[in-house]
């Protein structure tokens, strides 16, 4: 079997959304009420993004975002600009609440804080791409703050392809008449997400990254148990997993130059909340063996992610970044400890691959368990205590993999 891709992934790796400045946020939420204008913002924008470019690059970082500062949410506005699709939380007449999964666990969440998600987006026509990408100009300012020789260590955050799916009832992600089935749903959105890919691909983008905590729901109890006593659902939660693999597959086709990987955690909400809980172990097999991704980017700073056991069903062609590292709290963990449980990672690795430890290290790299700031206003800890997170990611790094990237 072929060896794992690298160099992306590195040995030191982030997720993607770091702590945005006050200046940065208050100035988006300015536009938004309309107390200043779009244009205004671009400079302040630009700013902020040299300024964690080189932060990143200060902490041994070759894994280089934008820290998400062009956007105001992790997914970004992928499916907001496609055609067929409409943000009806901005009508004027509102919409039923009755659309969403009550048991999905963002929405859950959501729904016990504010009483609406952030954001409601849904298909009231057929979904295709406009030929304008809305992460295009991301990856073109990246590529203006750095060499030639580095744009291929860009790393992008994509849109979860069943972000805007997973969290409405069955048949509700689209309005009546617009799809007769979810499969009509899907093919389209696939054929949008190829063409998303491809105009990323020929500007140069050769390191993808989905931010996708929906596959990760599948490990909770709570939502399971409520899946099973819908009595909309038309398929069992096994069902459904395996569909939305074969959904992402489609979505992601890609040459083979383009590193494709994903994470998945447990949420990442203001004030440092999560939204389940759960090991891995249920999607484990399934996760690892039929989702053609080269990297996978998971949680591993708490209990609520179980252990490392199930990365035994990891395939020998494919990586695993393990999130050891909080990034919800300032607290700083022992490097020693950290760097122990990265071992311990890597001893399941040889037991399911059957080598050594030394060879299961070559396919795992590590990071925080998740972003620092997946929506503005970030999580609980300062900028200083994630420029220390960071420097903790790349110590343990150079103490497991002394001398690599």
């Amino acid at each position: 079997m072929s060896s794992s891709p690298r160099n992306p992934p590195f040995r030191a790796e982030h997720i993607g959304s770091l702590l945005r400045p006050e200046e940065l946020v208050k100035h988006r939420y300015a536009v938004a009420d309309k107390s200043a204008t779009p244009e205004s913002l671009v400079p302040v924008e630009q700013k902020a993004i040299k300024d964690v470019v080189k932060l990143q690059q200060d902490c041994g970082i070759q894994s280089i975002t934008n820290g998400e500062y062009s956007r105001h949410q992790f997914w970004g506005t992928f499916f907001e600009t496609l055609n067929g699709m409409e943000e009806i939380n901005l009508r004027e007449s509102g919409y039923d609440q009755s659309i969403f999964r009550a048991y999905a666990p963002d929405v859950k969440s959501f729904m016990h804080a504010k009483t609406i998600p952030n954001s409601v987006t849904v298909a009231n026509g057929k979904i295709s791409h406009t030929g304008k990408s809305s992460f295009l100009p991301e990856l073109e300012y990246m590529k203006s703050v750095l060499p030639k020789d580095q744009w291929k260590n860009i790393k992008l955050t994509l849109t979860s392809p069943s972000w805007y799916h997973f969290r409405y009832a069955p048949n509700k992600a689209y309005t009546k008449g617009v799809y007769a089935n979810d499969d009509e749903y899907f093919a389209d959105v696939a054929k949008a997400y190829q063409t998303e890919l491809k105009i990323l691909y020929d500007a140069g983008l050769r390191n993808g990254q989905i931010d996708d905590p929906n596959l990760a729901y599948f490990c909770s109890d709570a939502m399971l148990e409520g899946w099973k006593n819908d009595p909309e659902n038309f398929q069992t939660a096994d069902e459904q997993f395996d569909a939305y693999l074969k959904f992402y597959n489609a979505c992601i086709e890609r040459p083979s130059d383009f590193h494709m990987g994903i994470h998945l955690c447990r949420g990442n909400y203001v004030g440092s909340k999560h939204f389940s809980e759960g090991a891995y172990d249920r999607i484990a097999s399934k996760m690892f063996n039929n989702l053609n991704v080269s990297t996978y980017y998971l949680e591993y700073d708490t209990p609520r992610a179980g252990g490392f056991e199930p990365l035994k069903y990891l395939p020998k062609d494919k990586n695993v970044v393990v999130g050891v590292v909080t990034s919800k709290f300032p607290e700083l963990e022992d490097k020693k400890e950290m760097v122990d449980r990265v071992y311990k990672a890597a001893d399941y690795i040889a037991e399911g691959s059957k080598c050594s430890r030394e060879e299961a290290l070559q396919r795992l790299s590590v990071s925080p368990q998740c972003g620092f700031a997946s929506h503005a206003e970030g999580n609980a800890l300062g900028y200083e205590d994630m420029r220390k997170k960071l420097q903790l990611v790349r110590a343990i790094a150079d103490e497991v993999w002394a001398g690599q990237p």
